[in-house]
């Protein structure tokens, strides 16, 4: 099975078993800080388990386990968010919340997959779906719901407007799926829930970079993000522009 289609794969089976969890804790009731202990535990051990059973020589950082550093050592390291949107999983009728997957090697992702379960939405690297935008009057800028500041200055500087909702992924999701134009996410996240995100928009044609344009690197001792901007081509230059201020 090739890279591409493993990322596929295993992003697809930790979101079906996430949906059971959770028809699960509907059924019986579980409180929210259950079902959200559950979903995170429950998945991470999926893939875990999975990667070790199919690509057992290869490094390893989740966001649910330990980083002993041996990573760095390992040519090939699959970064791993088994549930983006801890929160919005524990309520049971939001549909914000993710699982990725990706590969890196040298830094940058080589393949990787967004699934969000709640939605029956798969993106990947390795599927042919390219980006195309929807029809609308104004271009979408979407953020994170504490961080409208910057978003509101990027949507300003392309006459958009200002979405914000939770889970990363879901909001990359929203760009490679043509229902937004521009994510941006000012302050800094871990590579975990970055990676994937990055390299599924890269893969379909979008600008993927630090707010700034700088390059984005995985498979760093310290694994944060300073800052993410993914953006349609023709919004890159006047978004980063416009978070120089």
């Amino acid at each position: 099975m090739q890279d591409h289609e493993l990322a596929g794969l295993l992003a697809q089976e930790a979101g079906d078993l996430l949906l059971g969890i959770r028809d699960q804790a509907v059924a019986e009731g579980w409180p929210s800080y259950r079902l959200q202990d559950e979903g995170d535990r429950q998945a991470h051990r999926h893939l875990v388990d999975r990667l070790a059973e199919l690509r057992p020589d290869d490094g390893l950082l989740s966001e649910e386990g330990t980083d002993d550093g041996a990573r760095l050592e390992a040519n090939r390291v699959w970064i791993l968010d088994p549930l983006d949107g801890t929160r919005d999983f524990g309520r049971p009728k939001s549909i914000e919340w993710a699982v990725h997957v990706a590969l890196v090697e040298g830094g940058w992702p080589t393949a990787a997959a967004v699934a969000l379960p709640a939605s029956g939405q798969l993106y990947g690297t390795g599927l042919s779906a390219a980006f195309r935008p929807l029809e609308r009057e104004r271009p979408v800028v979407v953020t994170s719901r504490s961080q409208w500041g910057e978003a509101e200055v990027v949507a300003a500087a392309i006459g958009g407007v200002v979405r914000s909702f939770g889970s990363a992924g879901v909001k990359a999701m929203a760009v490679v799926g043509g229902s937004a134009d521009v994510y941006v996410h000012p302050s800094g996240l871990y590579e975990w829930d970055a990676c994937a995100p990055a390299a599924v928009a890269t893969a379909a044609g979008l600008d993927a970079s630090g707010l700034d344009g700088t390059t984005l690197t995985f498979n760093k001792p310290r694994p944060v993000v300073p800052g993410l901007l993914i953006c349609r081509p023709e919004y890159t230059g006047r978004a980063r522009s416009a978070l120089r201020w």
